[in-house]
């Protein structure tokens, strides 16, 4: 092997554990903002008036089975899946139905934020998942709130967004 395929090879290498890294970084924070929705959800489920609870609990399961295989693809990348924090702080009180459709809606475009990250982030199989994740999200998103968005979970949502997604206390 002469010297030049070695410094390329050396260079495919570190190029290749660099995006490795990046995918596994984008793939915490989307496990992050699944453990964040689940415990959201909870909250939603117990406000939410009886016409729309069904929709809340499919929204929980989806997001249930999607934090599941987000764990099990940080493990195949020989990560440590990060844990769920005992408790989330709320963007606003949620003391009624309304706001618990609310609430509903933001836990939707805030993780869709996060699968547009890991879309970015991934490759292959991977990245088919985190963009079907993505549209679930948004579908889900357009659901609650009534409104959508040209491009869910890119920068035209983060002048509206706010620092106070569910985050743990």
């Amino acid at each position: 092997m002469t010297a030049t395929k070695a410094t390329e090879k050396a260079e495919d290498t570190e190029e290749a554990e660099e995006a490795q890294a990046a995918e596994l970084k984008a793939l915490q924070a989307a496990l992050s903002a699944e453990h964040a929705v689940v415990y959201g959800y909870g909250v939603v489920g117990g406000k939410i008036d009886e016409p729309r609870r069904a929709e809340a609990r499919a929204g929980y399961d989806a997001h249930r089975a999607r934090r599941d295989e987000l764990a099990r693809a940080v493990r195949d990348l020989s990560g440590e899946p990060e844990a769920s924090a005992a408790a989330y702080a709320l963007p606003f009180q949620v003391k009624n139905s309304a706001a618990a459709v609310r609430l509903a809606a933001e836990l939707e475009e805030r993780v869709a934020g996060a699968y547009s990250d890991l879309v970015r982030a991934s490759t292959g199989d991977q990245r088919s998942t985190a963009a079907e994740a993505l549209r679930e999200a948004a579908v889900r998103a357009v659901r609650w709130s009534g409104e959508s968005v040209a491009f869910p979970g890119l920068a035209e949502r983060a002048a509206t967004q706010s620092t106070s997604a569910p985050s743990p206390t």
